[in-house]
């Protein structure tokens, strides 16, 4: 132990002068660990965010189908064109949507397709700490009705 401070003491009498190195640790430690947490919180929001995405796909799609169920009786009896009551079409996707919790929008194009887009936010759980509260995702899926006879489409 003598020997050592020995060495420390000739070291500091050379003209080397003996730096105070206390808390450097810490503030080395704090710094990663706020690193690591933005990381797991980017990990964790970012997933989550896919996820809301999906569920906005999922939903758009579904209330698609929904809606292009709503065929005009009239003509599908009579084996005629098969179109989508448009009416009725878009009521049943937006009460669908509506059912779902999520906000979006339908359209009908050509008389037999129905697009729903929809759009919701992600509540983010870690980014709120750098101001990213929520993130906004959209949805967009398409039911075309078809009319098939033999396996062929008509």
């Amino acid at each position: 132990m003598n020997s050592l401070r020995n060495l420390r003491s000739q070291r500091l009498g050379r003209g080397l002068t003996r730096r105070d190195e206390r808390g450097s640790i810490s503030v080395w430690f704090a710094t990663a660990s706020f690193v690591m947490i933005m990381l797991v919180g980017m990990a964790v929001d970012l997933g989550g965010k896919v996820h809301e995405q999906q569920r906005a796909r999922a939903v758009a799609a579904q209330a698609a189908r929904t809606g292009a169920q709503e065929v005009e009786g009239s003509t599908a009896v009579r084996g005629e064109d098969l179109r989508v009551d448009l009416n009725a079409a878009k009521a049943a996707a937006r009460d669908y949507l509506q059912a779902a919790g999520v906000e979006g929008t339908v359209t009908v194009t050509g008389g037999d397709t129905l697009t729903v887009t929809t759009t919701d936010t992600y509540d983010s759980k870690f980014l709120g700490i750098i101001g990213l509260d929520s993130m906004q995702v959209t949805g967009e899926a398409s039911a075309r009705l078809i009319r098939a006879e033999g396996g062929i489409e008509r």
